[in-house]
């Protein structure tokens, strides 16, 4: 489960900070070779993960001093200063989660309805029973594609803040699938196209990835954007 990974992750990445730790530099004495072995061990584990501190977790910024606190003291065993046992660290890590991962998704359900209320009241956005929205920048001649064709696209997706998760465009490459092989704005969206058109579509969450949403770019409920290109209808899928 992602969660639990994630609870690995973080004990991996307090290996990391103790190790790269500057005043515990300071103090660090290699007299032989299990020292030496040690120590080496410290400073692979924080290699791996030094660069997550900078993300942090959902919710804020990782408390460091928090962080290191739990580290040494569940290292050294030392039951006397642990504030918490594995198993309730387990279970907060698992409900907080939980928790953050609800509030985020219910942020962005929101958001994304919100500017979706907004956008279809200007001028050219067309909204379809569904919900999907959609604006024609270029209305071609060709055909329009059936759910059960193939065609050949360029596309830029992007995130309700902008950020590009993907681009045929970027990669210099169109992309080649099944039109009912896609997210149900996508196989709503290009059956009204013609060949030979550029749209624009808004994609509402439950049009797209939903709740489970998509790697690490596209979160649960998030509504996306597609700037899409229809080149051809290559041929009817098998």
């Amino acid at each position: 489960m992602k969660k639990v990974n994630l609870l690995v992750a973080v004990v991996a990445l307090m290996a990391g900070i103790f190790a790269s730790s500057c005043d515990f530099k300071k103090s660090v004495k290699l007299n032989n070779g299990l020292d030496s072995a040690s120590y080496a061990i410290g400073i692979l584990n924080g290699s791996g993960f030094r660069q997550n501190i900078k993300t942090g977790v959902p919710g804020g910024e990782l408390n460091i001093d928090m962080l290191l606190a739990g580290f040494e003291e569940t290292l050294r065993a030392d039951s006397a200063k642990t504030k918490i046992s594995m198993e309730e660290a387990q279970t907060f890590i698992q409900e907080y989660f939980n928790r953050i991962q609800t509030e985020m998704s219910t942020k962005a359900k929101g958001e994304g309805d919100k500017f979706l209320e907004e956008n279809k009241a200007k001028p050219g956005v067309i909204t379809t029973e569904s919900g999907l929205q959609y604006q024609v920048i270029t209305e071609g001649t060709g055909e329009r594609p059936k759910a059960t064709d193939n065609v050949k696209v360029h596309y830029t997706g992007t995130l309700l803040d902008g950020t590009v998760f993907d681009s045929s465009v970027e990669r210099g490459e169109p992309a080649t699938f099944g039109v009912g092989q896609v997210i149900k704005g996508w196989t709503e969206g290009l059956q009204i196209m013609p060949v030979g058109s550029k749209y624009i579509f808004w994609i509402p969450s439950d049009l797209a990835y939903g709740e489970r949403g998509m790697g690490q770019d596209i979160k649960p409920n998030s509504m996306l954007k597609f700037e899409v290109e229809l080149l051809e209808i290559v041929a009817a899928a098998e």
